[in-house]
């Protein structure tokens, strides 16, 4: 598309501006953020919006997030130039030169400060994931040992980058101020970066009366999610086993799913390693009209997760519990881009079945075997 300028103009608007356009409703302040019903989706609070970072997101709508013109697409349901044009006007109208010039160098000097208040925030939370960590103990015969084994997982040999907080502080934002709503058990897990530095934590609230089970965590009469990440996960690894020397690598979205094939040893001498979540499996895939997720990567994504490169071939293990077509599609992006990387590399992708993933298969093994014992 010829550069008339209308680019530079939609992305010099601010985000809250863009929302207020589209009439987006409801959002209330959460930290840094506007948080609050998605106008495609609903909910409660999985829309947000950072006006310092310049984008929004969805926790449930499959690759929904970007800047203010992936907002408009988002809401409106339309493509690219019909959003461009929705901000910035029609391709045919003439702009005076030297009002162009202003706002390109508005919307560079814009894209700057969202660039810089981006490390910022980046290093300060890299700084408190590592604060954590080495506050945290060895997990080897603490609660988080029982909370795996009622899980159905046990390991020959304890992963060093599984650790425990007997005393762990669940901090969110809410109200417009940062609150404690839970402190107890947590089991705090390394993700680490390509060259093995660690730029995050996952952290998860157990109930040590019950083995196997999460923490119940409530904040103003809402059930709030157990699991937390802190720091910079992207690209990142939860390293459960080291690489070995068969070239294999099996990699899942979960710590659980991925420790459940540690347990069972499902590709024998492959390396373990738990990817976080979907978005970090996949990274950003090119934009296809007509469908959310196209299973082919945008290799200009540099922050994506890659094996190492000694991995020959890698098998991702999809979870049955979660929307199969778009989960199949990010898993393909993911495979994908490793192969672009990585020349030769075989692709593999496993899943336990429909409506379930593969720590439920475990658990049920582990109950079926409680039940003959007794």
């Amino acid at each position: 598309m010829r550069d008339d300028g209308r680019l530079a103009l939609a992305k010099a608007i601010p985000i809250l501006e863009v929302a207020d356009r589209l009439g987006i409703e409801g959002l209330k302040p959460a930290g840094g953020e506007r948080v609050g019903p998605c106008p495609v989706c609903g909910g409660k609070d999985r829309f947000g919006i950072n006006p310092q970072l310049g984008v929004f997101v969805c926790r449930l709508c499959p690759g929904a997030g970007g800047d203010g013109l992936a907002l408009v697409q988002h809401v409106l349901a339309c493509d690219f130039r019909a959003a461009l044009a929705y901000l910035a006007g029609d391709a045919d109208v003439q702009v005076d030169p030297a009002e162009m010039a202003r706002r390109i160098e508005k919307a560079r000097a814009s894209e700057q400060r969202r660039a810089d208040t981006a490390a910022t925030l980046r290093a300060r939370s890299v700084a408190e994931g590592r604060g954590i960590w080495h506050a945290a103990q060895e997990a080897a015969g603490s609660p988080v040992e029982a909370y795996l084994a009622g899980r159905g997982i046990r390991f020959g040999y304890f992963p060093p980058t599984l650790r425990y907080i007997a005393a762990h502080p669940y901090r969110r934002h809410a109200d417009g101020a940062q609150r404690v709503m839970h402190t107890g058990p947590a089991m705090i897990a390394a993700i680490q970066d390509a060259h093995g530095h660690i730029t995050a934590v996952h952290q998860t609230w157990i109930n040590p009366d019950l083995p196997g089970e999460k923490a119940e965590i409530f904040w103003d009469g809402a059930a709030m999610p157990s699991k937390m990440v802190r720091g910079s996960k992207k690209g990142g690894a939860i390293r459960l086993t080291p690489m070995g020397k068969t070239g294999v690598m099996v990699a899942g979205e979960g710590l659980e799913t991925t420790a459940t094939a540690v347990t069972f040893d499902v590709v024998p001498g492959a390396a373990y390693w738990a990817l976080v979540d979907l978005g970090n499996m996949s990274g950003r895939q090119i934009k296809v009209p007509g469908t959310r997720d196209s299973g082919l990567p945008d290799l200009t994504d540099d922050r994506a997760w890659i094996p190492p490169a000694d991995v020959s071939r890698l098998v991702f293990i999809q979870d049955g519990d979660s929307a199969a077509a778009a989960t199949r599609a990010k898993l393909l992006a993911g495979i994908r881009r490793a192969q672009s990387v990585r020349p030769g590399l075989v692709g593999q992708i496993v899943h336990p079945g429909a409506g379930v993933d593969l720590n439920d298969l475990a658990r049920k093994i582990e109950i079926e075997n409680k039940g003959v014992a007794q």
